[in-house]
């Protein structure tokens, strides 16, 4: 492959041009003079000799292999293939991590961070609230291979310590909450982590999961502030057009082994059409898209809170965030901006206890809106609107719900690109109804 002389390293590029060019000189494929990375969509590779499909099988799952700059020997996609490689190439730079892994879902990637963490007779502690599906994994299938769940309120990180037990393996959480947008201080957490640690042996240390799903690199990037590991959905935010479906773990080099591994036995590979998809659209504009729904956000989220049939709004940009100094810590684009993101969670006044409010809204939206769609996906460019309590956190027991903070009549709202006058005119009118 040709290589090319730059005047600058590429390392000097910020990260919004880094997101649009990739890695062009990747040894994951040898090309050059594409402008568009290509695709291959071959689950099978032609071995030129047994001794090279030997050597592929060999070097398969190896951290030193996939960080050497060779270009590696392809063998079956279920093992690796280029250009979902190429895919990971760049998340992992997006996130600041040393490597990635992408599977099928960002559950398969929960799962997957959770799957080579644990082992029997170990613990989760996780975050009070977490996505239902993610509170549906760790209740009703980890306990079957005999891995415990607790919860906790990671708000409070100094009473973490006491909850704490031997066979705690992962702090758990997410960032912002899904749906209440609570912030959790992952530093804070990395301290708690970091004193538990000083008296474990390295193979039996304390590691920290976040769930980066709603912010995205663009607003946050855990592993900056002490995450071990970070999972995420790449059918959200990442791909942001609602056409792809995906998560990735991000993680040390010294879990490659590990992740390929579990991805090769368990399955959940990420297709390469939904990689290249994401890579040539989603990252891009990733930038450009979050930049601009955020500005929305920010609008919409300051009108509602000055609405009267409105009790609260949740969004880290609004000037009475309660956790507003934090947001500013930790809520920051790659050039170090303030950089809140695209998601708010608004609970309504009013409501008996048996017919939500919340609900009569979101339905009239989906009947007479046309800028706001009722879906429960986040982060694409339409403006997608959700009932978390009867919907994505149904799996949660109602009473844990309400003991938590997640209210009856709370309504999540992912902001797109639409004009934000259009917007808020109709979620006017659906509060006219109410």
């Amino acid at each position: 492959m040709e290589t090319r002389k730059h005047h600058r390293k590429k390392e000097d590029y910020r990260m919004r041009t880094h997101l649009i060019h990739g890695s062009y000189e990747s040894k994951k494929w040898d090309y050059d003079h594409h402008v568009v990375p290509p695709i291959t969509n071959s689950t099978a590779y032609r071995l030129s000799s047994v001794h090279r499909g030997a050597q592929g099988f060999v070097q398969f799952a190896s951290a030193e292999e996939a960080l050497s700059g060779h270009i590696p020997i392809y063998i079956y996609d279920r093992l690796d293939e280029p250009t979902r490689a190429m895919l990971e190439e760049n998340l992992a730079t997006a996130e600041g991590g040393e490597i990635c892994t992408t599977f099928a879902s960002g559950m398969a990637a929960i799962s997957a961070g959770l799957g080579i963490t644990l082992r029997q007779g170990q613990e989760v502690l996780a975050h009070q609230i977490v996505y239902g599906c993610t509170y549906s994994l760790m209740t009703n299938w980890l306990p079957r291979c005999g891995v415990q769940v607790r919860f906790a309120d990671f708000l409070k990180a100094e009473a973490l310590p006491g909850l704490i037990t031997p066979g705690t393996r992962v702090l758990y959480f997410e960032t912002p909450v899904n749906p209440t947008m609570e912030l959790i201080d992952i530093a804070a957490i990395r301290r708690v982590a970091d004193e538990v640690n000083t008296q474990r042996e390295e193979s039996e240390r304390l590691l920290v999961i976040v769930d980066n799903t709603f912010a995205t690199p663009f607003c946050q990037r855990p592993l900056r502030f002490g995450a071990d590991i970070v999972v995420e959905s790449l059918t959200k935010g990442l791909s942001g057009f609602g056409t792809e479906m995906g998560g990735a773990v991000i993680a040390p080099a010294s879990f490659y082994n590990h992740l390929m591994l579990y991805r090769k036995d368990t399955g959940g590979v990420l297709s390469p059409r939904s990689a290249w998809t994401i890579m040539v659209y989603g990252l891009p504009t990733l930038a450009a898209r979050m930049v601009n729904m955020q500005k929305t956000a920010q609008s919409v989220a300051t009108w509602l809170s000055q609405h009267p049939k409105v009790a609260s709004v949740s969004y880290p940009g609004l000037e009475g965030f309660a956790q507003k100094d934090l947001a500013h810590r930790q809520m920051l684009n790659p050039d170090g901006k303030f950089a809140p993101g695209s998601m708010v969670y608004f609970v309504l006044k009013g409501g008996d206890g048996r017919t939500s409010r919340a609900e009569k809204m979101v339905d009239y939206l989906a009947e007479h809106a046309y800028s706001i769609t009722l879906a429960v996906s986040l982060g694409q460019i339409k403006t997608l609107i959700e009932h978390p309590f009867s919907m994505t956190h149904s799996a949660l027991p109602d009473e844990h719900k309400r003991a938590f903070g997640m209210h009856p009549e709370g309504i999540r709202l992912s902001l797109g690109l639409e004009d934000r006058h259009d917007i808020i005119r109709d979620l006017e009118l659906a509060l006219e109804k109410l």
